[in-house]
């Protein structure tokens, strides 16, 4: 029983796990015996999620605590067939004589589930237990199956069996003793291996933790403060291991996690149990290893068999795979080999003398493929300064940057400054690299040496670099400050690289603050200022089309975007076109276009693309998705976008990613999911208006969802009295003034919603934006029926229908189609009413909008032209007075129903009046009452 993480005060990240073994601990007091495996590596915190679930078990008054039957499997008696069971009835049966089956009999395993059915079905008449078997990788495969025989004999037995099973029994956790070897596999073992297999169905794998639960446990377990960049490089060296975790925490000094992705070693015992599998190896094998662990992770046998000097390396592969120690990669024409574990990799190399340690590195850079290779291996070698060296790696830097590939540009830059003799080039290539960890979108790690560089000398590029950093924290007092200050500072003519740079920077800001013209201007000044290819201009020009269409002139945009296309770099820089141009085919009405070029913007991996764009890209895909009616995949969209976030803290997209994720859960009536999402899109005036504007949205449509009108236009006022909103109300890019009008509308502020209505129903026709054209149809057709006009009003939305047409935006359609009937019910036109709330209906359900299938029934019983079955009490009621029943005795208050159904509050309080007489019933609790006795029956 060595599975115990070093975690005392509270388990770290385990809340679904523990919720799930929680539940099955509940089920098993309450009659419903089950088997559940527990899996997971060595030192994952298994067994510390048992005792925490047995802890955290609250029974019921009536119910005792359940009792625990603890054994446990150890290497050496894995093959002694029903080991386990006698430690079992042992452990059952203290004090009495057990007798367990000959275990050489055929009928041993069933006779042996027998009597443990037996003994613990006498065992919970006393009270509920769960058995514990620790270590049950190394328990007898015909133990287990006596296990699983009297669990399944079990019918209401009060019984829990909880295995505890570590992934490969023989993996490297530390704790062997010096002596011990590491044979293959037993067939006993492997018997055992292939019944846990088997388990799975009912299983609890404890996942890896993550960077913010390292942070976390380090903070309460250690009393260590990690910002989220260190967190992340011990996560990654520890795969998110809690014992390894702990350990190096104790045994690092603490002033080790205040630097830049320090060299982390292996915990010393894990240190000390691989170099005794390695000094265990033959001459080559260990060769081989120490190769690889100079040439870092996934090298080919080729250059690792070179640099050890190795003529025939393949047995010295097979020795090293045996022992535990690499991994091998077998392709057509290519081997790579890995190490099984980042720890590994750190063991052997901290195991090397640091002469000869320098000397593999020198021999490695002489040999290698790639000019980023080899320097990165004369920097490992390198002992003292070297400005040659610093030199060579600004220059590939530099040419990193072209391709747009920050990651790798901010590694090398920060090697190169600490490798600078003087103090101004370690200022500047400092500033450089966190320039490029922003774009790369490492927010936390380059917010990790704003203090240090807020300490530089006031200078333009740090200026410029502080600036970058508070946009992409979403700070824009903050960077307005530093952008001036470096305007003030720069002169074009002197140094138009560090202005081109400002410009984009500028471009930026405007983007954020979503001022096209500010935009459009600084873009085009950043292109002329910039080399043709400079990341500056590349990523000017790609956001100057998003502008022009942004300023109502998507001709010109479409045109910018085709000429710049003509010239498009390769590398990483395309992605940035792709962003642009499918965010301006979606505001156009062509989200098929858009969704082609925003999934292209996505990936970072291959092109070495930016996070940052990947991310924006990710947030309007997924609005894209929705568009489309691809809700699945929309919400798969989100999670991915949702899960990168949290990691890269850019906080300028974080309100656009979650305004779809918040919109969604609240139409599939998943409010839980819909409120957690509305809190991760937050903002306010003191954010950025790109910000601002989703999490408005965001709100609003929430609101809306759930028939809040009020609370919609309370969500939608920041917008409504922006003091300069001509941008925001550009038609195609955020439609929230068909939502605020709509709300006023369904509030009764009729001639408020006409004057808010009209100029933006001029804009929308001048600029024959057909979607935005319906979406206001909607509630100008509201609007005039609220007025008496149903005549007019049937024209209004019968227009805002055939803008639609040949557009593929599904749940648009379904929105006007459901207002109208909601309008042409309300009218009195129940037939036509019928119709058109049907075609709302089916449209919803194809959706997946649970929330307003639910409202069109609702709508269509009120109708009274698809009545239901209901009781005799029921069936006195008119189909309208059955649908205000049915949402007053749900908790509606008169105002909720009367906005639901489109009524009046008087018209609300009139059929309550009849309802009560009806039912002989005086009030809302009654008819609650009522409606729980004798629910309606539909067909």
């Amino acid at each position: 029983m060595n599975d115990r993480p070093e975690q005392r005060q509270r388990l770290i990240g385990r809340v679904g796990e523990s919720t799930a073994l929680t539940r099955a601990i509940g089920a098993a007091c309450a009659g419903h015996p089950s088997l559940v495996l527990v899996e997971g590596p060595a030192g994952i915190g298994k067994t510390a999620l048992v005792e925490h679930a047995l802890g955290a078990h609250r029974p019921h008054d009536d119910t005792p605590v359940p009792g625990v039957l603890r054994v446990a499997g150890v290497s050496w008696e894995s093959g002694l067939p029903l080991g386990i069971t006698e430690q079992l009835m042992q452990a059952g049966a203290p004090g009495s004589a057990v007798t367990v089956p000959d275990p050489a009999s055929p009928q041993a395993v069933l006779d042996t589930g027998r009597l443990l059915h037996r003994q613990w079905a006498a065992r919970q008449e006393l009270g509920p237990f769960v058995v514990i078997v620790e270590d049950a990788h190394w328990a007898d495969v015909e133990s287990l199956r006596a296990i699983r025989s009297a669990v399944r004999r079990m019918a209401r037995e009060k019984v829990l069996v909880v295995l505890v099973a570590r992934d490969a029994p023989y993996e490297l956790n530390g704790t062997r003793g010096p002596g011990e070897n590491l044979p293959d596999l037993a067939p006993t073992v492997l018997r055992t291996l292939e019944f846990l297999d088997g388990c799975r169905d009912d299983a609890v794998r404890l996942r890896p933790l993550s960077p913010e639960e390292v942070g976390t446990l380090a903070r309460e377990i250690e009393g260590v403060a990690l910002d989220l960049s260190a967190a992340r490089h011990l996560c990654r060296h520890t795969l998110g291991n809690p014992r390894h975790v702990t350990q190096l925490l104790r045994e690092l000094p603490r002033e080790t996690w205040q630097d830049w992705r320090p060299d982390l070693p292996a915990p010393v015992r894990y240190a000390s149990a691989v170099r005794h599998r390695l000094a265990r190896c033959g001459d080559a094998a260990r060769a081989l290893v120490e190769a690889c662990a100079v040439l870092a992770d996934d090298v080919s046998l080729a250059e690792a068999a070179a640099l050890a000097d190795i003529d025939d390396p393949l047995p010295a592969v097979d020795e090293a795979r045996a022992a535990g120690l690499l991994t091998a990669t077998v392709d057509p024409g290519r081997t790579l080999l890995a190490f099984a574990h980042p720890l590994i990799r750190a063991a052997v190399l901290t195991g090397i003398d640091l002469a000869r340690r320098a000397a593999l590195h020198r021999r490695a850079a002489a040999t290698v493929e790639g000019p980023g290779r080899r320097l990165m291996h004369q920097v490992a070698a390198a002992t003292t300064v070297d400005g040659k060296l610093a030199e060579e790696l600004d220059q590939y830097a530099a040419e990193r940057a072209l391709a747009g590939e920050w990651a790798a540009v901010a590694d090398i830059l920060v090697r190169a400054g600490r490798l600078s003799p003087a103090r101004a080039l370690r200022q500047d290539r400092l500033l450089r690299a966190v320039d490029a960890m922003i774009g790369a979108g490492d927010v936390p790690q380059a917010a990790g040496f704003a203090a240090e560089l807020e300490s530089f000398p006031a200078g333009i590029l740090r200026d410029v670099v502080l600036a970058y950093l508070a946009i992409m924290r979403g700070r824009p007092s903050e960077a307005e400050v530093f952008l001036t200050q470096a305007e003030e500072r720069c002169d074009p003519e002197h140094d138009p690289e560090t202005m081109a740079k400002l410009c984009q920077r500028r471009v930026l800001h405007a983007l954020g603050r979503w001022d096209p013209p500010d935009l459009v201007a600084w873009a085009r000044r950043a292109v002329e200022l910039a080399d043709p290819g400079d990341p500056s201009a590349v990523e000017s020009e790609a956001i100057l089309g998003l502008g022009l269409a942004a300023m109502g002139r998507p001709e010109e945009a479409l045109a910018a975007y085709e000429a710049a296309a003509a010239k498009l770099p390769g590398g990483a820089q395309p992605q940035r076109f792709q962003l642009g141009r499918g965010w301006v085919d979606l505001a156009l009405d062509d989200p098929e276009a858009a969704r082609r070029r925003l999934e292209a913007a996505v990936p970072t991996g291959y092109r070495m693309g930016s996070t940052r764009i990947s991310l924006w890209a990710q947030g309007w895909l997924a609005r894209t998705q929705f568009a489309l009616g691809a809700w699945q995949e929309a919400v798969e969209t989100v999670q991915r976008a949702a899960a990168r976030l949290a990691e890269v803290r850019i906080e300028l997209v974080r309100p656009l990613v979650h305004w779809t994720g918040a919109q969604l859960h609240a139409l599939r009536g998943d409010w839980d999911l819909a409120d957690h999402h509305l809190g991760e899109a937050a903002a306010d005036l003191h954010h950025y208006e790109v910000m601002l504007v989703p999490a408005c949205l965001a709100r609003a449509q929430v609101a809306e969802a759930r028939g809040d009108y009020a609370r919609a236009l309370e969500a939608l006022s920041p917008l409504a009295h922006l003091p300069a909103r001509e941008a925001i109300d550009e038609p195609g890019f955020w439609p929230w003034q068909d939502v605020y009008a709509n709300a006023l509308v369904m509030t009764g502020q009729l001639d408020e919603a006409d004057a808010f209505l009209t100029p933006y129903e001029d804009l929308a026709a001048r600029r024959a934006h057909r979607s935005t054209r319906a979406r206001l149809g909607l509630a100008r057709g509201r609007l005039t029926a609220a007025r008496g006009d149903i005549d007019t009003s049937r024209e209004e939305f019968e227009q805002a229908l055939a803008h639609l047409d040949n557009l593929p935006l599904p749940y648009d359609r379904a929105r006007v189609n459901f207002a109208y009937g909601q309008t042409l019910r309300r009218a009195g036109k129940r037939r036509e009413a019928d119709t058109v709330l049907q075609n709302a209906r089916d449209a919803y359900a194809t959706l997946g909008a649970r929330t307003y299938v639910e409202r069109c029934d609702r709508e269509l019983k009120a109708g009274g032209l698809h009545t239901g079955r209901t009781t005799p009490a029921l069936s006195r009621l008119t189909p309208q007075e059955q649908a205000v029943a049915q949402l007053v005795a749900a908790g509606a208050t008169n105002q909720q129903t009367a906005l639901d159904m489109f009524i009046s509050v008087k018209t609300v309080q009139y059929h309550l009046t009849h309802i009560y007489a009806k039912l002989g019933i005086r009030s809302r609790s009654e008819l609650a009452a009522r409606f729980r006795e004798t629910p309606p029956q539909d067909d």
